[in-house]
């Protein structure tokens, strides 16, 4: 994907034997120059509107929920969400519990807290410990996994402390001893909150690196949701959200999208804000603008986006036969590009159907 915004208008401009553009004087082109960018960037306009689920624009994102709040926005680079692809379950309640790439969000208690770029990013503890703080709800029980890794064959430990301050241990006090070295060792533990903010803190006097830190409810589970019309949210349901008494908000189960399309709605209203819902959706593109930007689509597509804007000079040329030319040119590579990024649906097929005929005819299955 390194077809630049650049190399595209003088491959078009080149094929209808126009004066190229360079670096330097991309951005005050004139005329039929300035024509052909404008048509580059409506090809692929046209290309991701004939196109919409290209995996390429696939994209995953979470929404946290709040008590008694229903309609949220969808991201702002939003073109189609997969509505079948809506689950929800529980918030993660930890800040940069998967360390991507930093530590961000820990606080150094001791020591010199690392971020590893090992993994998928990782904590790294030498004779250090780290802590945060996270919102809970009292007398809730959450719970909580942590990953750790030791390379050395020793009896180190790494402490987890779960408490009302950074080292307090009034809510579970854990230790973790590695022996399957290079795999490492996965803590899965409960406790119950006793305040409305918690501390998590690891400490080691080893040499740890930690995978992830993750904590939730323990008694959201998580779940698909069902996607219906919003004339049937209006004609079923809405009446008794929109009623104001706190006693009907319960586990969401269902998911709408409202009219103006860039909201979605779910129901019943939730009645707890450590609710997430995480759902698939396929982004906008941005404009080509400069003259080294590059398209998303693979390079191997550049001779579809100039094949639609050799059509729409053509037509601006008032020259239908060329133009005719060129769409069909067009329309042939746009199939081949569905067939190949477009998405499709995925079947599996039991293999009982077999085992059961090999059976009949006096077959034997091992």
């Amino acid at each position: 994907m390194s077809t630049t915004y650049l190399t595209l208008t003088n491959r078009t401009l080149r094929e209808l034997n126009e004066i190229e553009l360079t670096s330097a004087n991309f951005a005050s082109s004139r005329g039929i120059q300035t024509a052909v960018k404008d048509f580059i960037n409506k090809s692929i306009h046209d290309i991701y509107n004939e196109t919409g689920e290209i995996p390429l624009l696939y994209a995953r994102t979470t929404q946290n929920l709040e008590i008694g709040d229903n309609e949220y926005d969808f991201p702002a680079d939003f073109r189609k969400a997969d509505m079948d692809s809506f689950s929800i379950g529980p918030k993660e309640l930890v800040t940069n519990g998967e360390f991507t790439s930093n530590i961000t969000g820990w606080t150094t208690q001791s020591g010199s807290p690392a971020y590893s770029s090992s993994g998928n990013g990782r904590l790294s503890l030498s004779n250090a410990s780290a802590s945060q703080s996270f919102s809970t709800v009292v007398n809730k029980t959450y719970r909580l996994q942590v990953r750790v890794l030791n390379s050395n064959s020793n009896a180190d430990t790494l402490d987890v402390a779960v408490g009302t301050s950074a080292g307090g241990t009034e809510n579970k006090s854990s230790s973790i001893t590695v022996t399957n070295y290079g795999e490492g060792n996965i803590l899965n533990t409960t406790f119950t909150a006793t305040a409305t903010t918690t501390h998590i803190q690891l400490s080691t006097t080893g040499d740890f690196t930690v995978d992830y830190v993750r904590i939730s409810r323990n008694d959201i589970l998580n779940r698909k949701m069902t996607y219906i019309s919003y004339d049937n949210y209006i004609q079923n349901y809405k009446p008794t959200d929109d009623t104001n008494n706190s006693g009907n908000y319960a586990n969401p189960l269902r998911v709408y999208i409202l009219p103006n399309h860039s909201t979605f709605g779910i129901s019943p209203r939730p009645n707890s804000n450590e609710f997430a819902v995480s759902y698939i959706y396929y982004t906008t593109h941005t404009d080509l603008s400069a003259h080294g930007d590059t398209m998303s689509l693979p390079d191997r597509f550049g001779t579809l986006i100039i094949d639609r804007a050799k059509y729409y000079t053509y037509m601006l040329r008032s020259d239908p036969q060329h133009a005719q030319l060129a769409d069909r040119d067009f329309q042939r590579k746009l199939r081949l590009l569905k067939v190949d990024y477009a998405t499709k649906n995925d079947y599996m097929r039991t293999d009982t159907i077999a085992e059961s005929i090999s059976l009949n005819i006096g077959g034997r299955v091992n």
